[in-house]
């Protein structure tokens, strides 16, 4: 006899229900006016509640709690999301061939705080539509994540990928100028995600090498390793192309470092599209539009992103933030109080570290900020 199947009560979008005809318009504006309602509204059930029952279980994966839905594997095929081009998504099958899905209605309509119910990298299970062709198929359920790295946007998470196992933050020396800041910011979130992150700097042949020592030597101390290459010279791709080679990794960063520049000349079957930075403003042109999961001929898969140009970070909560810079966190027990944020108060070890040179005054500034962002009111 099979086990039952659990059935949980869950909660969907408000948009799930149709939109009614307002007819309060008079009372509204009595309302306005300081009169006092003389008649009772009724709004209907499914006004009040929005809760079905399904059945699945609620579990906890690296993007935060959600319900992974029960279905029958029997009927399903096992995939990994390649792309996603607005309601397309193109996913691959165990069975070698890549369907055109759409995602059912009841995964976008189950209330979460994600943006989008599926995300490239995605392990699922799709049901093949009969006779299509090409091949497409219906997406029935996502399987539990790790490695993910989110951000937040328009207060929602966005899961920029997921099922990786590094991220590769990808900066560039110039053109754009490079920003310290937004490394930090990706740095963090790969912590959260426990995602292995390194440093890759691009376009070295612009600066003078020596310059960026003291920025690698600081990620180098905390245990991060960093990068100087070019992807015009070909200075530094041996090291890239080894830590890329039998590994999944996401390669992150802000329009034109030069992302899709280093897949190329790591792997130049790929030819990927890519494009020049604008002179004016010296800022890229989001050559890469959609997030694609890519094979690389040495083994292994790499993700290439559109440019970042701004990344919130999602689900902070100010304490955590110090336990998440790698360098800062030795010294956080050491402080006199423990709820010690390490901004203003007295005998802080943090500020005394940044105080006597054990730590960078930069990389202190950088969690300030993002503290006193996270403090701000929504």
């Amino acid at each position: 006899m099979s086990e039952p199947r659990k059935r949980l009560r869950a909660e969907f979008r408000k948009n799930r229900s149709q939109r009614r005809r307002r007819k309060d318009w008079s009372d509204a504006i009595a309302a306005d006016e300081g009169d006092e309602l003389l008649s009772s509204q009724r709004v209907g059930k499914d006004e009040l509640s929005r809760k079905r029952t399904v059945h699945g279980e609620m579990i906890a994966d690296a993007a935060g709690e959600k319900i992974v839905l029960d279905v029958d594997p029997r009927a399903c095929l096992r995939g990994r999301v390649l792309s996603i081009h607005g309601i397309a998504h193109f996913v691959a099958a165990e069975d070698g061939v890549v369907y055109r899905s759409a995602v059912r209605r009841i995964l976008k309509t189950l209330q979460g705080d994600q943006r989008h119910a599926v995300a490239v990298g995605d392990h699922v299970l799709l049901r093949p539509a009969p006779g299509s062709d090409p091949p497409e198929a219906f997406i029935e359920r996502v399987e539990p994540r790790h490695g993910c790295i989110c951000r937040e946007i328009r207060g929602r998470q966005q899961v920029l990928v997921a099922n990786v196992d590094q991220v590769a933050v990808v900066a560039s020396a110039d053109e754009p100028p490079l920003k310290p800041n937004l490394i930090d910011r990706l740095l963090v979130s790969a912590e959260k995600g426990r995602v292995r992150p390194f440093v890759c700097i691009n376009k070295i042949d612009l600066v003078d090498p020596a310059e960026l020592m003291p920025l690698i030597g600081v990620y180098a101390r905390m245990g991060c390793e960093a990068i100087a290459c070019s992807a015009t010279t070909g200075a530094g791709l041996a090291r890239l192309r080894a830590l890329l080679t039998g590994r999944e990794t996401v390669m992150a960063g802000q329009s034109g470092v030069g992302k899709s520049s280093l897949i190329n000349a790591i792997d130049p079957s790929l030819s990927l599209k890519t494009g020049a930075v604008v002179r004016d403003t010296l800022k890229g042109r989001h050559t890469t539009t959609a997030a694609r999961l890519l094979p690389l001929s040495g083994g292994g898969f790499v993700v290439d992103t559109p440019g970042i140009r701004q990344f919130q970070l999602w689900d902070f909560v100010p304490m955590e933030v110090c336990a998440l810079f790698r360098d800062l966190r030795p010294y956080v027990s050491l402080c006199r109080f423990p709820d010690c944020t390490h901004t203003h108060e007295e005998a802080c070890a943090v500020k005394g570290a940044v105080a006597d040179g054990r730590l960078d005054q930069r990389r202190y500034e950088s969690y300030c900020h993002m503290i006193a962002e996270e403090e701000e009111p929504s």
